[in-house]
């Protein structure tokens, strides 16, 4: 045991990113697991063709930061469930652009709305300024 106490992991800010993350992702995860049996990643990859249109597992998981195995095994369950579909790209045989399905554009839709009143909810304990503020900073961060 490290007795040294001018280090306080509650104020470290990864740890302190990581807690506020896995708190907002669980109250939000209810919306999408419940309604459609989703987890996490296909939820992130059934908001990336709905908000940003067809493309193949690779762009997705560079544009979300997630490993390409996780992808795959979301796209493959999204499929399943008939919420997207794969279109063999003619010059690249090995990839796929993917697309959204009508079931997968509907639910996109009704959880597009829940994740705008589920994030409105969690800026309501903010100023508008600080919740601004908070945003900025966020994205910096993500962003180095």
């Amino acid at each position: 045991m490290h007795n040294d106490d001018s280090f306080d992991l509650q104020g470290f800010l990864p740890y302190l990113l990581a807690q506020a993350a896995e708190t907002a992702s669980a109250g939000f995860q209810r919306h999408y697991k419940d309604r459609y049996g989703m987890l996490r990643t296909e939820w992130r990859v059934l908001f990336h063709l709905g908000r940003y249109g067809p493309m193949t597992a690779k762009d997705i998981g560079a544009r979300a930061r997630v490993h390409k195995t996780k992808i795959s095994r979301a796209v493959a369950a999204l499929e399943t469930k008939r919420f997207l579909t794969r279109n063999v790209v003619t010059r690249d045989r090995r990839q796929a652009k993917l697309d959204l399905t009508k079931n997968g554009q509907a639910a996109f839709d009704d959880l597009y709305k829940a994740a705008q009143a589920f994030d409105a909810q969690l800026m309501a304990g903010f100023s508008r300024q600080e919740g601004a503020a908070l945003k900025r900073c966020l994205a910096a961060l993500a962003a180095q």
